[in-house]
C-alpha cells in the first residue's frame, strides 16, 4: 500500500485480486501470500484487513453470491410470468453461473465459509434461497416450500457439479443441460400443465 492509498482501496483491491485469481486458477490458488503478491503488497498486508484467511475467502465468496444474486434477480424479473417459468429461468441462471465460474462456485459453497458466518455470507446466500422458496411455494402450494426448495436446489447443485465434470454429458449423450433442467423441475414440481 502506498502512503496515499486509502485502506478501503487496498481492502477492495485484495478482494478484486482474489476474485480474479479464483476465476483464472480456481479456489485452490487462493493463498494469502499469492493474493498479496499479485496485489503488489507485502505478504503480511492482507492480515491488516482480513485477520484470517477465512475472512478474505469469505469476502471473495461474497462477491460471487452478489453476482449470482444479480443474475437470479434479472432472470426471475418482476413480470407476470408463472412461477414455473420463473423457476426455469432461475435454474438456467444458476447452472450458467456455476459452469461459467467453476472456481468461484466451488469457493462459495465451501462449508467452512458458510458455517463461519464471516462478513455476512449467510446474509448474502440465504436471500437467494428465499427467492427459490417463494417461487416453489407459489408453484406448489400443496407442498412445504422450504424442504421442496432445498431438494430442488440440491438437484440443481448436483446437475451443475456433474455437468462440470462431464459425467452427465457422457451418461445422457446431451450437449445442453436444458432438457435435464426441465426434468429436474418436473421431478420437483410435477409435470408442466398443458395450456
Amino acid at each position: 500500500m502506498t502512503s496515499s492509498e486509502p485502506a478501503s482501496d487496498l481492502r477492495s483491491r485484495l478482494i478484486d485480486v482474489g476474485v480474479d485469481l479464483v476465476t483464472r486458477e480456481g479456489a485452490h490458488a487462493l493463498s494469502l501470500r499469492e493474493i498479496a503478491r499479485r496485489a503488489g503488497v507485502s505478504h503480511g498486508a492482507p492480515r491488516r484487513y482480513f485477520p484470517t484467511h477465512l475472512e478474505l475467502l469469505s469476502a471473495i465468496a461474497r462477491r460471487g453470491f452478489a453476482d449470482l444474486g444479480d443474475r437470479v434477480m434479472t432472470a426471475v424479473g418482476t413480470g407476470t410470468r408463472s412461477p414455473r417459468a420463473q423457476l426455469v429461468t432461475l435454474g438456467r441462471a444458476y447452472l450458467e453461473f456455476a459452469l461459467e465460474n467453476p472456481g468461484m462456485y466451488e469457493l462459495m459453497f465451501h462449508h467452512d465459509l458458510l458455517e463461519s458466518g464471516h462478513l455476512g455470507l449467510r446474509d448474502t446466500s440465504l436471500p437467494l434461497f428465499g427467492v427459490l422458496v417463494e417461487l416453489v411455494g407459489r408453484a406448489r402450494p400443496d407442498a412445504d416450500a422450504r424442504p421442496a426448495a432445498a431438494a430442488l436446489w440440491a438437484n440443481l447443485h448436483g446437475v451443475a457439479q456433474l455437468w462440470s465434470w462431464g459425467s452427465l454429458q457422457l451418461a445422457t449423450g446431451a450437449d445442453d443441460f436444458a432438457p435435464l433442467l426441465r426434468t429436474v423441475l418436473d421431478a420437483h414440481l410435477g409435470p408442466e400443465a398443458a395450456e
